[in-house]
């Protein structure tokens, strides 16, 4: 035990902008398939992506910014907040989808884009449009590529419950959430999908656990603590995972070998969502990894002091404005698809759509910072916390 209590946290602390703006301009390049771009995004040095840094951080960011209100009980004046922030992730899911559609509806209609009308769910959208809309109203269908948001209200609606948990509780919300992933894996649970069948991409019922980790890390950030502890025998076995899952995704002797085990951990009836890669499950291989990866990333030293760099206040920029920044690029990202398919270009052209891309989202960024007047309150970051 240390000889003085840790210090709550009283400010901003930089990692969480820095990564989740980092994050922002991954999922950006993933969202632009086919550019020399993407190759150097998370997803190609391991088996998560930016999308589940994403969902760890949004719970981190909701557990400090709700937690205070809900740390006297299930008050509506605390919830009315969170449940306002689902319904404005809403209506700006709704935002990017209409432009969505109304950006492959040109390309198609004047440019000879109509390959991309059987691409990423939009085949209904001139099979069965009266169904198409319904479904995009109801969220029961959701194009490629504008998914996350819907999964990211839906957490919210039940975040309330999951921060009290976590306040009262802290190891019975981590029973809830592994056990309530466990379960959702075993039947196969999820949210309804229409007009198609089957279900969300995106599933909430299991994407949940990863957002229940980060409000456990969130509300240890509150308090200036740690959720996980920094101690070696954790360290090096997530240092070893990370390292093999990098070689893993590289190699094809790996590839095929250890491909070949997970088929027969599967012959012998291993559960899927354990040993399979099943993104919409967050099946062992993508959450053991992104654990880790968060894990290692938090320790203290090098990681904090280049996340509070001058040389990252860009990056931390788009973090502090992630909702405006992830509509606009998702919109642009679109957009870019659009081109490449109309006119495939080269690397000229990709450079355009990729560093253009980035450029107006961070350009919203600064103008958002400015006229919000959080420039001078942000000049000088917050002191890191330790936090996991």
């Amino acid at each position: 035990m240390p000889d003085t209590p840790p210090k709550a946290m009283t400010g901003r602390d930089p990692r969480l902008d820095f990564f989740r703006g980092l994050s922002l301009v991954m999922i950006y390049l993933n969202h632009v398939p086919g550019t020399i771009y993407e190759m150097f995004t998370s997803r190609n040095f391991g088996h998560s992506d930016a999308a589940e840094g994403f969902v760890f951080m949004s719970g981190t960011a909701a557990a400090l910014a709700y937690g205070p209100k809900l740390a006297q009980g299930l008050r509506w004046e605390g919830m009315r907040k969170v449940w306002g922030r689902a319904w404005q992730l809403y209506l700006v899911h709704l935002f990017t989808a209409i432009w969505a559609i109304a950006i492959v509806s040109g390309a198609a209609l004047w440019f000879g884009g109509e390959a991309l009308l059987t691409k990423n769910a939009f085949k209904p959208l001139t099979q069965e449009p009266l169904a198409f809309l319904v479904g995009i109203a109801t969220l029961g269908h959701q194009l490629g590529y504008v998914n996350i948001l819907p999964m990211y209200a839906a957490l919210l609606l039940a975040a309330p419950f999951l921060i009290r948990l976590g306040q009262r509780a802290p190891m019975g919300l981590v029973a809830f959430t592994f056990g309530f992933w466990a379960l959702t894996g075993m039947f196969r649970l999820n949210l309804p999908n229409y007009p198609f069948e089957g279900g969300w991409f995106f599933n909430p019922l299991a994407w949940q656990l990863l957002f229940s980790l980060g409000l456990l890390t969130g509300l240890a950030l509150r308090r200036g603590e740690r959720f996980v502890p920094v101690k070696s025998w954790l360290i090096w076995p997530a240092a070893i995972w990370l390292v093999l899952c990098a070689i893993w995704v590289k190699s094809d002797y790996l590839m095929g070998t250890l491909g070949h085990v997970v088929w027969q951990l599967r012959e012998w009836g291993v559960p899927f969502f354990l040993v399979d890669f099943d993104k919409t499950f967050v099946s062992g291989p993508r959450l053991t990894h992104i654990m880790a990866l968060a894990y290692i990333l938090s320790l203290p030293g090098i990681v904090p002091r280049i996340a509070a760099s001058r040389a990252m206040a860009p990056v931390r920029l788009l973090g502090r404005h992630g909702l405006p920044v992830f509509a606009t690029g998702t919109v642009l990202a679109i957009f870019s698809q659009a081109v490449k398919e109309v006119h495939p270009g080269g690397f000229a052209q990709d450079s355009v759509l990729i560093l253009g891309g980035l450029g107006v989202q961070y350009a919203l960024a600064f103008a958002r910072e400015k006229l919000s007047g959080k420039a001078a309150a942000t000049a000088a970051p917050a002191q890191p916390v330790p936090a996991a």
